[in-house]
């Protein structure tokens, strides 16, 4: 009797030890829900958009939902929530797109004088005076019009925006 109480315990431990690693490395260490793979296409008047961000904002903010965002490169985006690439979350979201041209030749050439850090100055003065590659509408969500919904699928949405 002891033997065969002995002998259930251990294949029950033995079990359990071969299970749990299976089910416990279905996730990751975020402690966010599981993530679906976002990506597409950013066209700006029928042309990609060479350079900017993508960044796609919880419709709902109920604590269950995160931003994502991705830069955009030649016109294509992949997104992220938490880990590089691991996509986004399923829901309804709007979106903004932002695509600027920096000045940053006198914040160089002040490194290049001065030695790096410490010319948040020449930043900012480059940043403000940025070109939008894009109409600004976009930058915000409450004005962009732009919405996706990203299901529980590998999901490829495409934008074309327009003046």
């Amino acid at each position: 009797m002891i033997i065969r109480r002995r002998l259930k315990t251990w294949v029950l431990v033995s079990l359990a030890g071969a299970v749990l690693p299976l089910t416990s490395g279905c996730g990751d260490d975020t402690g966010l829900s599981k993530r679906y793979a976002v990506s597409g296409t950013v066209n700006y008047n029928g042309k990609p958009v060479e350079q900017g961000q993508i960044t796609f904002v919880p419709v709902k903010s109920d604590g269950t939902t995160r931003p994502a965002n991705g830069l955009i490169e030649n016109g294509r985006y992949s997104l992220t929530t938490a880990v590089p690439g691991d996509g986004a979350l399923p829901g309804d979201y709007m979106v903004t797109v932002t695509s600027k041209q920096v000045d940053d030749s006198k914040v160089k050439e002040t490194v290049a004088k001065y030695g790096g850090g410490g010319r948040q100055n020449e930043i900012a003065q480059a940043t403000k005076s940025a070109k939008n590659l894009v109409p600004a509408k976009y930058e915000l969500g409450d004005t962009s019009g732009l919405k996706a919904t990203v299901k529980e699928q590998s999901n490829t949405i495409n934008f074309d925006l327009t003046d």
